[in-house]
């Protein structure tokens, strides 16, 4: 007979759930519902959530105007899963899409919806560049992250995840990423001299793949000008440009795009995460229509176009995009939130903090990952769901909503400045 567990018990996680389980161990208590940047667990208590699912829930949990439509759609016997047929919310999805985000920006691209995470969506970009190219090889950098999956997981940096493929990953060669040899060292003129010089080993790779803010790897920025410098370096070489927008888009960084700043034109762009507003899985790849060369189903997916996470897709881009109201916002409460961090770094001279990140995508390295995780404990203790990332896990990671009131963001960078004095 089925027994119901007590409240907050994690009995039936630790018993039934595989080790593989990850938050569940750093926030152990059982949440049963969330609305805005507040998350609630079975016992009633409220935590300020600057995690906003890894970067998934850019416009809070539970966004009422995006439930609403999701639910008037789901009562019309709306269509939900489609493979990749036609469908009414595929189409006002990608004319939005068109209207409100890539036009205005004077961008051009085709739609291609691979399976419904960030790492299909990865490998459906990876693959499609060998196929445009002829060429096999892919530069990654040093720290990126890309996913999971064995291509994905290919191009991302951290031996942790490399480690447990259980075989080696092919066909990616790592280059240091910007800010990686010291902020005198330009590392993009290193790749320049790299691919071309013939005995470098090197070969000429079918695409570069980057994210503009590295996230799990550390939250590094890169510069304007690095940023440029190997778009010039893949224009020279024939090189395809893949920009994996996946938690560095959809506004974290200010701007819809996380590339806008440094006038970049991606030839294959990766959005998966916020895309959908709601929680909802939904990954979408932007390519050039000359890189158009697949052929019917030669790439597919069973669960391609998630028509529910379509419809609140839609519902995000004509709440938030229409005007430069959400991009302003980002840009002010990430100065906030930089300026009180740099506060918390300075207070804490024994040991050496620093700030970095860009837009509402920040992060406090505390140097050592040991530091890191007591700083991140006791916060959840105080009330505060933030993780940490980085090689070492020595930073801790900020992504707060996009939409948190300034209450409850001042709350929680307090609960934050708190925890890391009680933990240096």
């Amino acid at each position: 007979m089925l027994q119901e567990s007590s409240s907050n018990s994690l009995f039936a996680f630790e018993n039934l759930e595989s080790n593989v389980r990850s938050y569940s161990r750093s926030f152990p208590v059982v949440f049963r519902k969330a609305a805005g940047a507040i998350l609630e667990d079975e016992n009633g208590c409220e935590f300020i959530d600057f995690l906003s699912g890894a970067g998934v829930l850019n416009y809070g949990h539970n966004d009422p105007d995006l439930l609403n439509e999701a639910m008037q759609y789901l009562k019309s016997n709306g269509i939900i899963h489609g493979l990749d047929m036609a469908t009414s919310a595929k189409r006002e999805f990608m004319e939005h899409f068109n209207e409100i985000i890539l036009r205005p920006r004077g961008l051009t691209y085709k739609f291609q919806f691979p399976g419904p995470t960030g790492a299909n969506a990865v490998e459906a970009a990876l693959k499609l560049a060998r196929k445009a190219t002829g060429r096999h090889s892919i530069i990654s950098f040093t720290n990126a992250f890309h996913g999971v999956s064995l291509g994905a997981l290919a191009v991302t940096g951290n031996r942790y995840y490399r480690d447990a493929a259980g075989l080696s990953s092919a066909g990616a060669v790592f280059m240091p990423y910007d800010g990686y040899l010291g902020a005198d060292n330009d590392t993009s003129e290193y790749l320049d001299r790299m691919l071309a010089d013939a005995g470098s080993g090197v070969d000429l790779p079918a695409a570069i793949i980057l994210e503009t803010v590295q996230g799990d790897g550390g939250i590094n920025p890169a510069s304007k000008h690095w940023l440029q410098s190997l778009e010039r370096l893949c224009r020279k070489n024939g090189i395809l440009l893949i920009v994996d927008d996946i938690k560095a888009g959809c506004g974290r960084t200010g701007n819809f795009f996380s590339f806008e700043f440094a006038d970049l034109s991606p030839d294959i762009i990766v959005l998966s995460k916020s895309l959908s507003g709601s929680g909802l899985p939904l990954s979408l790849l932007l390519l050039k229509p000359e890189l158009d060369v697949w052929k019917p189903g030669e790439h597919s997916g069973t669960f391609r176009g998630n028509n529910l996470a379509l419809v609140t897709a839609t519902t995000a881009l004509r709440k938030y995009w229409t005007d430069e109201k959400l991009s302003q916002g980002v840009v002010e409460t990430g100065r906030i939130m930089s300026e009180r961090l740099r506060q918390v770094a300075q207070s804490n001279r024994n040991h050496s903090l620093s700030v970095r990140g860009r837009g509402m995508m920040l992060g406090l390295d505390c140097s050592t990952g040991q530091l890191a995780e007591k700083a991140a404990r006791k916060a959840f203790e105080d009330g505060l769901v933030v993780e940490r990332c980085g090689a070492e896990d020595q930073v801790i990671k900020l992504l707060p909503p996009l939409t948190i009131d300034r209450q409850t963001l001042q709350r929680g960078l307090d609960i934050l400045d708190k925890s890391v004095h009680a933990s240096a």
